[in-house]
């Protein structure tokens, strides 16, 4: 039996010789509670997520760091404990793949998301990453003494098997018998499973010797984009020792006000390998040239410095950087982090700049000695940190086009979006 009351818009049907009667707005106010309960509850766990990537700390000095875009932020997060670990993927190795990176950090960084998409699209086991120490910088630190090997492991074992090492029996097996090779430059998804995938039915083991810039940027699947961006932002993470200090270095800079973080790519081997000499005395310029032909694998030799300038392939000289500022209208009394290695030609070079903009300051003048000696001679994990203040920064400003612009400039986005979807 059911009961109707038109003026007062009350239904109940007797159940069990009850009858209770529900108003419409009680289920009305009823239904947006438990809408907005799941929308607050899908906020927190999003927050907490990115919270593994980024230090409490960035998360509620964001209004800081971001006051331009993001507005009046004010969030904290509570620390929470880790979150369980994914399930392994389930599935029959191919054989292993042993990489070495090449290049400075942020090129590595780039090319590992790459060779774990490569792995993940072949059904392959990856062994840790090689980093390279046979660049100019000649930086011998390993994959473990910048990122977090436990973590990078951990977080991608729910798309692909990764392994510190090779186990000692392929090792053994396979001593003289690794198949060593660059894959083609910028290729697609085609080339790796015609052309490399086949490969490991004539050995379980396969060494990419060079990782620059193998893996097509675009029209690839989109599984693998989000794959690339997931190692990227999530698994690619810094040791506790170097996200320690470079938290230290934001702190120390936000102490002290806003401040700006110039990537001056005015650094001798970026002079060397671009043949950009504007600006430089003749005996550097024949430095630089000689430091050009001193590694084989830089290609060009000869270049005419005025012409690639020309052509806009050069950095900014720290002169034109201060022009560009003022250009800019920044403010003269702004606080900037130089986020970069040594300038060439130091403090010379840096007179302009100085001069246009006082409050100058880099990691030498705001940490002590002993904190930056167990980084010296190591420039991946300086430059680790140099990433981590440029993207907590307030303003961002490149002065090259290059690996370290693109990656930081993803990371700023990545940040802004995450925390756009949760307001």
């Amino acid at each position: 039996m059911e009961i109707r009351s038109e003026s007062v818009g009350l239904r109940s049907e007797k159940l069990g010789g009850s009858s209770p009667v529900i108003p419409r707005k009680r289920l009305q106010v009823w239904f947006i509670r438990v809408c907005s309960s799941i929308l607050v509850w899908t906020c927190l766990v999003q927050l907490v997520a990115v919270g593994e990537l980024w230090h409490p700390r960035f998360i509620t000095n964001l209004t800081t760091r971001f006051s331009q875009i993001a507005g009046p932020l004010h969030v904290q997060v509570a620390v929470q404990p880790p979150p369980p670990l994914p399930p392994p993927r389930n599935y029959t190795s191919n054989g292993f793949l042993k990489v070495s990176c090449n290049g400075g950090l942020n090129q590595m960084r780039s090319a590992i998301c790459d060779m774990v998409a490569v792995a993940r699209l072949l059904n392959l086991t990856l062994v840790v990453p090689e980093l390279d120490k046979t660049s100019f910088w000649a930086d011998p630190s390993d994959f473990e003494d910048i990122f977090d090997v436990r973590h990078f492991i951990d977080s991608l074992r729910d798309e692909v098997r990764i392994v510190r090492r090779l186990p000692k029996r392929i090792s053994k097996k396979y001593r003289h018998g690794v198949l060593e090779m660059p894959p083609v430059s910028w290729s697609n998804e085609n080339y790796y499973l015609q052309q490399i995938l086949p490969l490991f039915n004539k050995s379980k083991v396969l060494h990419f010797n060079r990782t620059d810039a193998r893996l097509a940027n675009n029209m690839i699947p989109l599984e693998l984009q989000k794959l690339r961006c997931r190692v990227n932002f999530q698994a690619l993470k810094f040791t506790p020792q170097i996200e320690s200090l470079g938290h230290k270095l934001v702190h120390i800079l936000h102490q002290r006000g806003p401040f700006m973080a110039l990537h001056l790519r005015y650094e001798m081997d970026m002079l060397a390998f671009s043949g950009c000499t504007h600006g430089c005395k003749q005996e550097e310029a024949e430095e630089l040239k000689r430091l050009r032909y001193a590694y084989p694998w830089w290609r060009e030799k000869e270049i005419n410095s005025v012409e690639r300038r020309s052509q806009g392939l050069c950095p900014l000289t720290p002169e034109e950087a201060a022009l560009v500022l003022q250009a800019l209208g920044i403010d003269k009394e702004t606080q900037i982090y130089v986020a970069a290695g040594e300038i060439y030609g130091s403090e010379r070079r840096l007179a302009a700049l100085r001069a246009a903009f006082p409050r100058i300051v880099r990691k030498e003048t705001l940490l002590d000695p002993l904190e930056l000696q167990q980084f010296q001679n190591h420039s991946s994990q300086m430059a680790a940190l140099d990433f981590m203040v440029s993207v907590a920064s307030n303003t961002f400003v490149p002065t090259y086009d290059g690996n370290m612009a693109k990656v930081v400039e993803g990371h700023r986005r990545y940040i802004v979006i995450v925390y756009a979807s949760l307001f």
